[in-house]
């Protein structure tokens, strides 16, 4: 298992992201909306937390493969 480092804006990201989805996802199972409301909050919110999880996951991967990259050259 590699160690990655993240920064507090990074955690509070993903975060959100997480809260987006399962909140999206709540939505679009629930019954206190109606069925017109429900599916357009909860797409809406599902597809928030898929679209702003690209970039994040993106960017973690690719920090951690500079920090690699940085090792292998100070070797």
């Amino acid at each position: 298992m590699k160690a990655k480092t993240l920064t507090i804006p990074e955690i509070i990201l993903i975060a959100g992201t997480r809260v987006a989805l399962g909140t999206g996802i709540g939505l679009l199972i629930s019954d206190k909306l109606n069925k017109d409301q429900r599916r357009g909050a909860g797409w809406a919110l599902l597809g928030f937390g898929i679209l702003t999880t690209v970039p994040i996951v993106v960017g973690v991967i690719g920090k951690s493969a500079e920090a690699e990259r940085t090792l292998a050259l100070a070797s």
